[in-house]
This record gives C-alpha cells, sequence and structure tokens, in this order.
C-alpha cells in the first residue's frame, strides 16, 4: 500500500486461508520503504494538473512498479523468504487522482480514479500473479470506489457484542461504522476528511519538514477556534454518505488557503498546526455526531494508520470523544501501520477466490463487484 501521504510503501508478508468473511489471516512481517525524495518529489508535482502531463504519468507507472518491487523484496527479507514462496501480490498503487462523481467526458457523464504502480509489469518483475486497480469496478458501478477497507475491517474486528468504530488516520481519514454482531450489510463507512494531509502540508510549509513529529509542534500552539469553525463549514463535511475525498479537496490548494486564513488572523506557526491537527480529529468526530451517534452510538473508536504516531492527535480525539474509549488496533493484535496493506492482501486473495468485497451500502455501488485486475506474470515464470 501506498496513500495518501505520499511517504513510502508498506509491505506485508501474510498467509490467509478460508474464504468471504471466515478468511484467516497471520501477519509474518511487515515493513515501510521510505520514497527516495526524487520519487516523492515527482508524485507530489502530478497529482496536481497544472505541474502533471502524461509522458511524467507514464514513466511513474513503471517506476512506482519498481518500488513495489523493491517492498515486496524487503519484506520476504525480513521474513527470511524468498520470492517463491509467493502465491500472489495485491498492489492498491499510487493514487493520483480520484473523481467519483460524474463529470462529462466527450459526452458521457463518468467517475474515475488513477492508481500508478503497472500491476502487469510488477507481476513481470516478480514472476508472481498480482492483482490491483482495485477502484474501478465500484466506479462503474455508481460507487464512490472507497473506501475499501470496510471489508477487511467485518473481518477482522467485527465482535458480537460491541458496537465498533474503526478509524482510519492515512492522508485522509475514513471511519468503518461495525455494529455488533452486525451482516456486511449493516455496515457504514465514508471518508471523513484530512487525517494526516493537511498537518503533513503545513509542517512542510511552516517547518520545512515532512511531519510534525508526535505532534510536537500542534502540543505547543493553542487552536484558533473562530478559524476552525469556519473550517469545519468546508463544503466537504457537510455531504451526507456515501462519500470518499482525496487531494482535491484537501491538498495543496487547500493547505495554502488554510495558511492564508491564518495569516490574516496573525496567527504563530504551532497555532496554525494546532487547529489543523485539532481540524482532523474536530471533522471525525462531527462526522460521527451527524451521520452515526442518534442511531448507532459506538462503544469504542479503534485507530489505525500514520495518524497514531501523533500524539497530540490521538489525545484530541480522546477528548472529542470522552467517555468512549479511543484505542488502536496494536489492541487487537493488528500493526496499525500494516493494516492497509493486509487489507490489500485480502482483497487480492478475495478476487482470485471469487469473493466480491466492495459493500453497496458503503460506496453507494448498485451492487457488488469483485474488486481488482489480476496481472499474470510470463508463462516462464510458472
Amino acid at each position: 500500500m501506498s496513500g495518501t501521504s505520499l511517504d513510502g510503501v508498506d509491505a506485508a508478508l501474510v498467509e490467509l486461508s478460508g474464504r468471504g468473511t471466515s478468511v484467516t489471516m497471520e501477519q509474518e512481517a511487515f515493513v515501510h520503504v521510505p520514497y527516495p525524495d526524487a520519487l516523492r518529489s515527482l508524485v507530489r508535482a502530478n497529482t496536481t494538473a497544472a505541474d502533471s502531463s502524461v509522458e511524467a504519468l507514464t514513466r511513474l507507472d513503471a517506476r512506482l512498479a519498481e518500488a513495489y518491487a523493491t517492498a515486496t523484496d524487503q519484506v520476504l527479507a525480513e521474513a527470511d523468504r524468498s520470492r517463491t514462496a509467493l502465491d500472489l501480490v495485491g498492489a492498491h498503487g499510487q493514487t493520483m487522482c480520484h473523481r467519483p462523481e460524474p463529470a462529462a467526458c466527450a459526452g458521457m457523464p463518468v467517475r474515475s480514479t488513477l492508481q500508478l504502480g503497472a500491476p502487469s509489469a510488477l507481476a513481470a518483475r516478480l514472476g508472481v500473479p498480482v492483482v490491483g486497480n482495485f477502484r474501478a469496478a465500484d466506479l462503474a458501478l455508481g460507487g464512490q470506489g472507497a473506501p475499501l477497507v470496510p471489508y477487511f475491517d467485518v473481518v477482522a474486528f467485527s465482535d458480537p457484542d460491541e458496537h465498533r468504530a474503526l478509524l482510519n488516520l492515512g492522508g485522509i481519514a475514513n471511519l468503518t461504522l461495525l455494529p455488533a454482531g452486525g451482516s456486511l450489510d449493516a455496515v457504514q463507512a465514508f471518508d471523513t476528511g484530512p487525517g494526516n494531509m493537511v498537518i503533513d502540508a503545513l509542517a512542510s510549509r511552516l517547518y520545512d519538514a515532512p511531519y510534525d513529529p508526535s505532534g510536537r509542534h500542534a502540543r505547543a500552539g493553542t487552536p484558533h477556534h473562530a478559524l476552525l469553525a469556519d473550517l469545519l463549514t468546508d463544503a466537504y463535511f457537510q455531504r451526507s454518505p456515501p462519500k470518499s475525498t482525496g487531494r482535491g479537496d484537501f491538498g495543496a490548494a487547500y493547505a495554502d488557503r488554510l495558511l492564508g486564513a491564518a495569516d490574516a488572523r496573525a496567527l504563530e506557526a504551532d497555532d496554525i498546526m494546532a487547529t489543523a491537527t485539532l481540524l482532523t480529529a474536530a471533522s471525525v468526530y462531527q462526522a460521527y455526531a451527524q451521520h452515526v451517534r442518534a442511531h448507532r452510538p459506538i462503544d469504542v473508536l479503534i485507530a489505525s494508520g500514520g495518524g497514531v504516531h501523533n500524539d497530540t492527535l490521538m489525545q484530541m480525539l480522546r477528548d472529542a470523544f470522552a467517555p468512549i474509549p479511543v484505542r488502536t488496533t496494536t489492541d487487537y493484535g493488528i500493526s496499525p501501520d500494516a493494516k492497509e496493506a493486509l487489507c490489500f492482501a485480502l482483497l487480492a486473495h478475495a478476487l482470485v477466490n471469487g469473493t466480491p468485497t466492495n459493500l453497496p451500502a458503503v460506496t453507494g455501488a448498485s451492487g457488488q463487484a469483485r474488486l481488482g485486475s489480476l496481472s499474470l506474470p510470463p508463462a516462464n515464470s510458472d
């Protein structure tokens, strides 16, 4: 998995057995492989229309496949395994553009998404079948193509007695609601808004740093509540699920607007970081209050993703959700950093077993879909 934070590739080696929601998973190894600075910069530049080009995207597609091959080899080495141990690879790819709402294209409305990483090239490079392109089928059925993690959440975290919410704090934050003993049809999930994306963008602008370590700058500052109130009126926060978002809504342009509004109020850098961090926590709780709390209050919030390492953000979430406990997936035996990589291993496994994994009640699709496209290695790799 390589997410909207653009920090690198997460790779998990996992043994799966079974079908449907009765699948069992055993993680053998996990690694995070940072993007080289040049690759990160090129990816970031090509997520904006003004700086992107067809030639650069074409080359990035091939280059990212090499990054995924490197990550695959590193996680195998971590487990003291060779490529011959692999049966299948699930590679989400790097999202460059996600446009789930219909827009006119040559006289016809289409929903669109683009994840780079050349699954066919990766299959040839590794000599192993690769599943990629996970979002397109759901979009073709009128869905948002996101979030896709809820299927994994059902398999890994459903409980017969507790109403649980799973919060992923990647570049974008998304929430999965798992009712006690509920079926797939009862699951609710959607993107709440920014996770780390705005925080990281402001850390780069204010401190020339890729992120705010442990939320140190935010902890030293004081949130500006009037600015926060203005930010929470953004149109995305007012929309009802199903909904998904990305850099188009909360990328560089959004960070620049936030910074301009903060400068107009003469805020100090740490106060800006505190406000942006509280924006993530407040938008998560606001989404819960608007769309979930009245009809299905939760018993626990379980967080994962890079944002769990931001101590200030986690404390803000605890303050917002109190007295509901806020935990991490570590308490349930799953690494917060590895969760999304494990998810796409599961979705790849499901595809080759013929199991639909989109949740129409979550994405808004007209029906179930088998998510992903299978790319086979060269014949001499068998």
